[in-house]
């Protein structure tokens, strides 16, 4: 099964280089200035310095010529998939289309495989998800992944595939528990680097990850997914990642809030638009959600961070 990874950010550079590891492979960089500076140094310097492209990884710069594979993993931020898929639609057609984002529409308040599902029809969508950083797959340290595709079969073949040497994919069928426990859990890790930030201490981290995780839950089994899932690599296992590391974006992004210091508006931090795709969403649906109700008012400044303790250790008491 040939494979191609559109979009050199460092997760797509990083799928690439173990992908490459097995079989060749075709990355694809926008800016052709980009591509031609992996090309020649063989080192994606501007996303992940420090680690060589292995020769079986080829550079491209026009997405018609890294679009025939019938495997595309798509590499793109979850807010810009939609337009992505616009702008190269006919390209897509018939292939099978991997999201390697994850997130919650702020527009539509839909996750990467309806995403999918809308722009290209015709395609085969899934989704690569769960705890990992870019650095730690480039590197070829082990890192398990959940492959969540509707489609048994292929799913199947995409798991056998797309599973290296370092890097294990188990499969679910399960794509509503997979892109919402991924989505999610970027929520919760802004909440948690707040909490740190602000110098709350650990246990009142292990509170919001636990209280965290039911709310996860309650929206992923309202939308209809199975409660497994979330006990899985995409809910639990990416949580416990991102909610304790300063490698994860989201977190840093509360660290930021948490001690009252300016963030770099230039990096993209899917939880943000995630938390406030996902209050309207619950308000809809009539779910409560105090900690991702609380992230929005701290995004938008109408909370501080004394005031959001506040405001959540106030809730009615209740059997957990």
């Amino acid at each position: 099964m040939s494979v191609a990874v559109l979009g050199a950010g460092a997760f797509g550079t990083a799928l690439a280089i173990s992908i490459a590891k097995s079989s060749p492979v075709t990355l694809w960089a926008r800016d052709p200035e980009h591509a031609q500076a992996m090309e020649t140094s063989r080192e994606n310097s501007k996303r992940l310095p420090g680690v060589t492209l292995p020769d079986d990884l080829k550079i491209a710069s026009e997405i018609t010529a890294a679009t025939h594979p019938e495997v595309l993993l798509l590499a793109v931020p979850m807010q810009r998939l939609r337009g992505f898929l616009k702008e190269n639609q006919k390209l897509m057609q018939g292939k099978i289309l991997v999201a390697c984002c994850k997130g919650i529409e702020l527009e539509t308040g839909l996750g990467p495989i309806e995403v999918l599902r809308q722009s290209v029809p015709d395609a085969l969508p899934s989704l690569l998800t769960g705890p990992s950083f870019a650095a730690d797959i480039a590197r070829g340290l082990p890192t398990a992944l959940t492959l969540a595709c509707s489609d048994a079969e292929r799913g199947k073949n995409l798991q056998r595939d797309l599973t290296t040497a370092n890097l294990r994919l188990y499969r679910t069928q399960d794509t509503i528990g997979a892109e919402l426990g991924g989505a999610l859990k970027n929520v919760m890790a802004i909440a948690c680097g707040a909490v740190i930030g602000a110098g709350l201490g650990d246990s009142a981290r292990a509170a919001l990850m636990t209280r965290g995780y039911a709310e996860m839950q309650r929206m992923a089994v309202a939308c209809g997914a199975m409660p497994e899932t979330l006990a899985g690599l995409s809910g639990f296992g990416d949580l416990a990642l991102t909610c304790t590391s300063e490698l994860s974006r989201n977190y840093l992004l509360g660290l930021s809030i948490g001690r009252g210091a300016a963030f770099d508006p230039t990096i993209t931090v899917e939880g943000a638009a995630t938390a406030r795709a996902t209050a309207a969403k619950a308000k809809t649906m009539g779910l409560e959600m105090p900690i991702t109700e609380t992230v929005v008012g701290l995004l938008d400044g109408d909370l501080t961070i004394e005031a959001a303790g506040a405001q959540l250790l106030a809730r009615p008491l209740k059997e957990e």
